[in-house]
């Protein structure tokens, strides 16, 4: 149960608790109301009985003589105040009568009541015979060696008790159902600034780090909002200056680097002039201050995303032609582009952030996928989608999603192809398309056979940013 209690959510236990409150409440006075009822109906009906039951002992006590037979006793029953609910007995001598055998009869007397009435005193008791309900009452005669019973029936109470006892159930179950509708609404207004808590959690971490909470008008909530906007104005101001220093470090390596690669440069002119070992070392520090400029270049697009400042210059876009040429520019031989049926896809985007996209992902697959088989252009559901697939040993389930985290090259980057890269470029790819609106995802091949296959999905039509109008 303790299990159980702890795998429901807070709004369930809170439902619970009051529904299983009503439930409780209810039954305590559905079974006192019961127990009080019965017990001052069954009561009124003795005190009814008793004195009914004392006059009926004393004018049968008048019309019995020593001569008087037990069928005579018949004629003494009209003389009673007895109704139909009532039934009276008279044992004389060894034998007995009863005004209505088949319900009460001397041999259906309990020996207790027999008991008390052989001893000379008169007593009454509850009893139920043959599943009837009756109060019975004993008085002795002792003058004529008689005895007199009397059964007043109770069934009419026991019937009014059932039906009281259907209508206090059903009030306790109404009650119930009730008090689990407050509980629920209670739980929902109680949790409500949780889940405006949990909103503004989800919107930091999808990046909104201007999110704040209202003040409430909860004097006890307003210590946790204010905690809250503490915190998200803490983790806004520290991105801040972490990307801030990104970027300023960027900038300042870029004059350095540039003084390299002009050095590199009059070096290379030189080339010729050098022995062997100085020109592989030459080819060494050309690689690494290519690699260090590209990585620097990414630094900085990817410190404009933290500081708020990446923008699109968006236009029409003209895909399958602009695909097929931002592909010939790239280095890699016999790379097609197979587009299907499509001849003119038009979308609105930002070429620079499209073309590093494409270029990033095609690089990947040639340089760390072993390879580069297929690029594939298609529309879907209002979406252009741009598949590159390669050769590689492909992407575990398990790194599918942070394959495309800044500095991710996954648990194959040490053997992928040549080379290890950065891993920022899936990162940039995810960060260019996605202030486009689209993603990026990574999947096996249609083919069934070894390598990935990276989609990038981009909406085809306008996009937030862009307001102007194609023409």
């Amino acid at each position: 149960m303790r299990r159980v209690w702890g795998q429901l959510g807070l709004r369930a236990r809170i439902m619970s608790l009051y529904a299983a409150g009503g439930l409780l409440l209810s039954l305590i006075i559905a079974l006192s109301t019961l127990t009080l009822a019965r017990q001052n109906l069954l009561e009124d009906r003795e005190d009814r009985a008793f004195p009914v039951a004392i006059r009926n002992a004393a004018r049968v006590e008048g019309a019995l003589s020593g001569e008087t037979e037990i069928e005579d006793v018949q004629t003494i029953f009209d003389l009673l105040n007895v109704t139909q609910r009532s039934v009276p007995v008279v044992r004389l001598g060894s034998e007995s009568t009863s005004g209505s055998p088949q319900v009460f009869n001397e041999e259906l007397i309990p020996p207790s009541l027999r008991a008390q009435v052989d001893a000379g005193n008169a007593a009454r008791m509850r009893a139920r015979i043959n599943s009837t309900h009756m109060i019975l009452t004993g008085i002795p005669i002792p003058d004529v060696d008689a005895d007199y019973y009397e059964a007043a029936l109770t069934d009419d109470v026991e019937d009014a008790l059932d039906a009281l006892g259907i209508i206090v159930l059903g009030v306790a179950a109404a009650t119930t159902l009730l008090s689990a509708a407050l509980g629920s609404w209670a739980s929902r207004r109680a949790l409500t600034p949780l889940a405006d808590v949990r909103i503004a959690a989800e919107s930091l971490a999808a990046g909104e780090l201007d999110t704040r909470l209202d003040p409430p008008a909860d004097a006890d909530l307003a210590s946790l909002t204010a905690s809250f906007n503490g915190m998200a104005r803490s983790l806004e101001d520290r991105i801040e200056r972490d990307a801030r220093f990104a970027s300023e470090v960027s900038h300042e390596l870029r004059s350095p680097l540039m003084t390299l690669s002009a050095s590199v440069e009059v070096l290379q002119n030189g080339r010729d002039q050098m022995p062997d070992r100085s020109q592989t070392a030459l080819d060494l520090l050309t690689a690494d201050i290519q690699r260090f400029n590209l990585l620097v270049e990414d630094l900085l697009e990817i410190s404009r995303y933290d500081v708020g400042t990446a923008s699109l210059q968006a236009e029409p876009i003209d895909l399958v032609e602009f695909v097929r040429q931002s592909i010939r520019q790239l280095p890699h031989e016999n790379v097609a582009v197979d587009v299907g049926d499509l001849e003119h896809l038009v979308i609105v985007g930002d070429k620079r952030r499209l073309a590093l996209a494409i270029t990033n992902l095609v690089d990947n697959a040639a340089k760390y996928g072993t390879g580069l088989t297929t690029v594939t252009l298609s529309e879907q559901d209002g979406d252009a989608l741009l598949a590159v697939e390669d050769e590689g040993v492909g992407v575990p389930g398990a790194e599918r999603t942070v394959i495309f985290d800044r500095f991710s090259r996954g648990s194959a980057g040490g053997r992928r192809g040549q080379g290890t890269g950065s891993g920022l470029g899936l990162a940039l790819v995810a960060e260019h398309l996605g202030l486009h609106g689209g993603t990026i995802l990574v999947e096996d091949r249609k083919d069934g056979k070894s390598g990935a296959r990276f989609v990038a999905r981009v909406p085809i039509g306008e996009i937030p940013e862009f307001e102007g109008e194609l023409g």
